[in-house]
């Protein structure tokens, strides 16, 4: 078994990216009977038919999911894979042909290496890239220009790569895909240690919460936007409204590995796919996937 999200049987994942320009995109497909769930804890999230995924929407069942650098402006790249689906006749059939759903979701990254981000025929490439191989934690894909740390400035920042993590127990999987673009540091829940995050001119971290907490009448405004965004995918069979739980319980992931999380300045985002294969307890699969997001997490840390 891929210890990543392709563990879940139906689950592809394609990327795109341009090293030089420091952003790019994710694909993940999901071919079959699919659930979809989502919730937004962060203050500021960037995203695209997020209101699909509530369990008063008509539609259930998703054909992709779109994760992207490039802030507001990278959620017109999804166009991509709308073109991708749509030449392949996949999506909700209407009267006037298949129309896809694709909920997106992206990070801001304009101040990584440049200001430029995907368009649709990078996506469009992230999607001709899908295959179901083992996905490996690089700076890849909506991760390409992702960072953590960023209180003292991009320069003082942490480069992270795309974390990925899974967990079998009997016939029931759980995967995590994240892209880790976080206004805080991440740390080592068992010791505590800040493993990634802002640093000082000596190369030291510096503690962002700490710094917050002690610094009078700091204002920390909106300079800096930032986004941790997470796929979960299970095997299990959910209906809306429990894959909206899985995904509001993998947010413990996150308050367990990123300091401060859930901010004013995060738009933390975390989706639920359920391919609806094997029954199993709902609190065993979103206490489950509270701890491969927190390892997919921890495995974003250069």
């Amino acid at each position: 078994m891929n210890n990543d999200i392709t563990a879940v049987t139906g689950i592809t994942v394609g990327h795109a990216d341009d090293e030089k320009l420091g952003t790019g995109c994710t694909v993940i497909f999901s071919k079959g009977d699919f659930t979809i769930g989502a919730e937004i804890r962060g203050g500021a999230p960037g995203t695209r038919e997020i209101a699909l995924t509530d369990s008063r929407a008509a539609v259930n069942t998703p054909n992709a999911i779109f994760l992207s650098g490039g802030s507001a402006y990278g959620l017109d790249a999804a166009g991509g894979v709308m073109k991708y689906l749509r030449e392949k006749n996949i999506g909700f059939q209407t009267g006037g042909g298949v129309v896809p759903i694709v909920p997106a979701a992206v990070i801001y990254d304009l101040e990584y290496k440049s200001n430029k981000y995907p368009d649709q025929e990078m996506a469009y490439q992230a999607c001709l890239n899908a295959d179901s191989n083992a996905q490996p934690n690089k700076s890849i894909g909506a991760a390409a220009g992702a960072s953590c740390g960023k209180i003292m400035g991009m320069e003082n920042a942490s480069k992270t790569r795309l974390g990925h993590a899974a967990c079998k127990s009997g016939d029931l999987i759980v995967a995590a895909l994240a892209v880790v673009n976080a206004f805080g540091d991440l740390k080592n829940p068992e010791t505590g240690e800040i493993i990634a995050g802002a640093r000082d001119q000596s190369g030291s971290f510096i503690n962002t919460e700490k710094t917050i907490i002690n610094q009078p009448e700091i204002n920390l405004g909106f300079l800096r936007e930032n986004t941790t965004l997470i796929v979960v995918a299970t095997n299990a069979s959910l209906d809306k409204a429990e894959a909206n739980r899985v995904s509001m319980m993998a947010h413990s992931g996150l308050s367990r590995t990123i300091y401060p999380v859930h901010t004013l300045l995060d738009g933390d985002s975390i989706f639920c796919l359920a391919s609806n294969q094997i029954k199993a307890d709902i609190n065993q699969i979103g206490i489950t996937a509270a701890e491969v997001v927190k390892e997919a997490i921890l495995n974003s840390a250069p």
